[in-house]
């Protein structure tokens, strides 16, 4: 039903966990059988659900796609996504995962992040940004000092990728 062995023997033990701690309160008029099967299915529905959850695609507002991180990582797709990732600032790197993989909304994400619903939505979309520069192979533009031009840093980013040649 679950389609991997691990997750089977996993979830196996977990209904057994489960009756016996709900066991004071099981109805017998119903009888045991039923009572464990139900709770095998759901917990099966759990982790299907929880499993489509965690390889869905990472997906920008517009509907772009920015990289697949299926739970198989088939060609290391999953890995370099994780890598890609964990190198994103803190609180984008938090937004990010809260957004696309928890699915909560921007007011529950500036909640736990502790900023305004702007700028919630502002790391998301920045993190966005440079995951998909960074997974098509483009440098994100360096970010402009203070009292910078475009023009300043865009010379500063061409010296430091001769510099890194």
């Amino acid at each position: 039903m679950v389609g991997n062995r691990d997750d089977a023997l996993d979830l196996f033990q977990e209904v057994w966990l489960r009756a016996y701690q709900a066991y004071p309160r099981l109805d017998s008029a119903q009888g045991l059988r039923p009572w464990l099967y139900r709770i095998a299915i759901n917990l099966c529905k759990n982790h299907a659900r929880d499993h489509a959850r965690r390889s869905r695609l990472l997906v920008s507002d517009h509907g772009d796609t920015v990289a697949a991180a299926a739970i198989d990582d088939s060609g290391g797709l999953r890995s370099r996504m994780q890598a890609l990732v964990d190198r994103l600032p803190h609180k984008q790197r938090q937004a990010l995962l809260m957004r696309r993989i928890g699915g909560l909304d921007y007011d529950e994400i500036g909640s736990a992040l502790g900023c305004s619903i702007q700028s919630a939505r502002a790391h998301v979309s920045i993190a966005t940004k440079k995951l998909r520069a960074q997974w098509n192979g483009i440098a994100p533009a360096p970010a402009r000092r203070a009292g910078e031009s475009s023009k300043q840093a865009g010379g500063r980013r061409k010296a430091l990728d001769a510099a890194a040649q």
